[in-house]
């Protein structure tokens, strides 16, 4: 007489006992895990998931694969993920940019919060206020009186609409009680060269784009979008210093699963990518690029991604904004 079927969980649990990490064995020998990337190599995005990938693959005795999966803000990759099957072996490395999406395109055929399950935070990144130096401008006040003087004449360049950049500028438009004319741009790229030419007289960037120039004198630093300070450039007051309003526009990165994925899986990745973001080559590398290391557990991350999706909404509605 046969005994009672084991249940997927007890099954699980026999295999971790044996090997230390039974989501491993759990999949087919040799079947790779897929990190997907819906943004261009050599973005933040794209440094987190090549940073732990293979890490992640001698912890889990499996290979992983990261593919950039690019176009519509990031929303194509995504849904590559959300249709993905719920077991583990598709994963979506994004930032902020999945819950700005959700108000900008309010007609997309999957919701990007609902659709995902959170595994973990990984980091914090912050975005700088920066000009060209010919601009003359050497503080956000400055620029924000300028603009108050001639409303529109003063335009600022984005990677596009809906990006971080582009919603971080619209914030902080909001706050200030100014005008400043959009350029959207196809790609950070583009809008960083007519930035360093001075055909664009202003922009948010990431502190890993941004810094480089800085230093080089090719750009000038006025404000970081952030609640403090950042190491990197301790001079740099923030906007709100300036008394321009609440322009807290860090960036949160992440990794999420499809819906339906298993507690046990979200579980055991979740433990497995905290542990890595302990290591100090992890640290050291996310830190060169501007990035702060920071894990959560999948429920801290589920409240920050649906905090982060009340308030982008609220500016997109109260700015007018639509996607392209």
């Amino acid at each position: 007489m046969r005994g009672p079927a084991l249940s997927r969980r007890h099954i699980l649990a026999l295999l971790a006992s044996s090997s230390g990490t039974g989501m491993a064995l759990a999949q087919p020998a040799g079947a790779p895990l897929r990190l997907m990337v819906p943004f261009t190599p050599g973005t933040g995005i794209d440094l987190i998931a090549r940073t732990l990938g293979p890490k992640l693959s001698e912890r889990l005795n499996r290979p992983v694969v990261v593919e950039n999966r690019v176009g519509a803000s990031g929303n194509i990759g995504t849904e590559a993920v959300v249709r993905a099957a719920p077991d583990g072996s598709t994963l979506l490395v994004s930032v902020n940019t999945l819950v700005m999406n959700r108000s900008l395109y309010p007609q997309l055929s999957f919701d990007p919060v609902q659709d995902l399950e959170p595994i973990s935070q990984t980091s914090w990144g912050q975005l700088l206020l920066v000009t060209h130096p010919n601009s003359g401008y050497r503080s956000a006040t400055e620029l924000a009186q300028a603009a108050r003087r001639q409303p529109g004449k003063i335009n600022y360049a984005s990677p596009g609409v809906g990006t971080p950049h582009h919603l971080s500028m619209e914030l902080f438009k909001n706050t200030a009680k100014i005008f400043l004319t959009h350029i959207p741009y196809r790609g950070t790229g583009p809008a960083v060269t007519d930035l360093l030419g001075g055909q664009v007289d202003a922009m948010f960037l990431p502190i890993h784009v941004a810094l480089p120039h800085i230093r080089s004198g090719r750009l000038t630093a006025l404000a970081i979008g952030s609640h403090k300070r950042h190491p990197l450039l301790p001079e740099l007051p923030t906007v709100a210093e300036q008394q321009l309003g609440d322009v807290n526009v860090d960036m949160w990165f992440g990794i999420f699963a499809p819906k339906g994925t298993p507690a046990d899986i979200i579980q055991s990745l979740n433990r497995e990518i905290n542990q890595l973001l302990m290591g100090e080559d992890v640290k050291k590398a996310f830190l060169s690029q501007g990035m702060d290391p920071r894990g959560s557990t999948p429920q801290e991350f589920a409240q920050l991604v649906r905090r982060d999706a009340e308030r982008w909404a609220k500016v997109v509605k109260e700015q007018g904004i639509r996607a392209e």
